[in-house]
């Protein structure tokens, strides 16, 4: 049997520990104000919430303007796919629901499917000459993807961390990557 440690278990024993902490100051200026203890006690305790947010920060993935393919509806695709898997990144990191977390990651394997037609579509449209090797990644990624569900399926939450991981390198890299070969072709053809 594995623990599984989320958020709210994290703060229990952040509040806890505090709680320890406070008592023993208390205790130690009880018996002399000098007490050595006391003080090292304090200076602990200010850098706890230091301590705190480190351990706490989450692998939130923010938008950056290196990010974009210069083609406005093809960048609100990939800002909502950073979104989608930053919410599937919070069902995992705050332990939410079977029932949210499923359906985070649902709805990011259905928003991926359709921007990648959607994407395969205005390359096809265009003449790409790559489109080819495209759509093999993007029907590459939808397998592995369509995986993940499995995987959920039968590990459950224990799951989500790796397929966080793996999502989040995968769309940075292929937007990056792939993503950007075809911006000069379809920003010349007059896409927005």
């Amino acid at each position: 049997m594995s623990i599984i440690m989320n958020s709210r278990s994290k703060s229990l024993i952040y509040a806890a520990i505090v709680g320890l902490i406070i008592v023993a100051i208390f205790l130690g200026f009880l018996s002399s104000l000098t007490n050595p203890i006391s003080w090292i006690l304090i200076v602990v305790l200010v850098l706890i919430p230091l301590f705190y947010k480190k351990v706490t920060d989450t692998n939130e993935i923010v938008w950056k303007d290196d990010y974009s393919v210069g083609i406005d509806s093809l960048d609100n695709d990939h800002k909502k796919l950073i979104n989608l898997l930053n919410q599937f990144s919070t069902a995992y990191d705050y332990a939410m629901s079977e029932e949210y977390e499923r359906q985070a990651l649902k709805d990011l394997i259905d928003y991926t499917k359709y921007h990648f037609d959607r994407e395969e579509q205005l390359l096809e449209q265009h003449h790409y000459p790559d489109v080819v090797a495209h759509k093999a990644q993007h029907k590459k990624m939808i397998e592995q993807v369509d995986g993940f569900m499995d995987l959920y399926n039968e590990k459950g939450h224990d799951a989500l961390n790796e397929i966080s991981l793996f999502l989040s390198n995968w769309l940075i890299n292929h937007i990056n990557g792939t993503d950007k070969d075809y911006s000069e072709l379809l920003i010349k053809n007059g896409v927005k």
